[in-house]
C-alpha cells in the first residue's frame, strides 16, 4: 500500500512584536477537546501523481475559505518533509502573508457520529484559526511537524 502524502503552507507574518506562524486546529468531535499537539499547518492529501505544490495551495484555500491569501507557487518557500505519526509524509512549504482568522470559512466533512449510531453530522475540517509566536507554535502544533517551525525559523534568521 502507498504511503499517505499530504502537503500544506506555514503562514508566517512580523506582527512587529516579532514572526508569528498561522496553525489551524482540526474540526470534528476526536479534536474537539485536544489542544495543545493537536493544531497543524492547513495541509490536505494529494494523489499519486499530483503536484504536492498545488496541492498545498489549494488545501490552504479549502481550509481557510475564501479570504485564504491569494498565493503563487513562486512565493513558496520549501521546508521540507516530516514523517507523522500514524506514517503519512507531509511536504511543507512557507510563504509570507496576513490571515484574519475570523474570517475562516473552512470546508467540511461528513462523519458517523455519535460512533455506530447510522447517524451522520457535519463537521468543519479545521474549527479554529490562530497566530502564535514560535515558542507557543511549537507546544500547540502536533510534534511531527514541529522541525517545520525550526526549519521556517532557520530560514528566517538568514533573511
Amino acid at each position: 500500500m502507498a504511503v499517505k502524502q499530504s502537503a500544506g503552507i506555514l503562514l508566517h507574518r512580523d506582527a512587529g512584536a516579532g514572526l508569528e506562524l498561522l496553525l489551524v486546529h482540526p474540526g470534528g468531535p476526536f479534536w474537539a477537546r485536544k489542544d495543545l499537539g493537536a493544531w497543524s499547518i492547513p495541509k490536505g492529501e494529494h494523489g499519486e501523481g499530483e503536484d504536492p505544490r498545488a496541492c498545498a495551495l489549494r488545501e490552504l484555500g479549502e481550509e481557510l475559505g475564501p479570504a485564504a491569501p491569494a498565493l503563487s507557487e513562486e512565493e513558496l518557500v520549501e521546508l521540507g518533509s516530516v514523517k507523522q505519526k500514524g506514517g503519512k509524509l507531509v511536504h511543507a512549504w512557507a510563504a509570507g502573508a496576513d490571515f484574519d482568522p475570523a474570517q475562516l470559512r473552512s470546508n467540511a466533512f461528513e462523519l458517523e457520529w455519535p460512533p455506530r449510531s447510522g447517524r451522520r453530522a457535519e463537521f468543519p475540517e479545521v474549527d479554529r484559526a490562530e497566530w502564535f509566536a514560535p515558542e507557543e507554535a511549537r507546544r500547540r502544533i502536533l510534534a511531527a511537524q514541529a522541525p517545520l517551525i525550526d526549519c521556517l525559523l532557520d530560514l528566517y534568521s538568514r533573511r
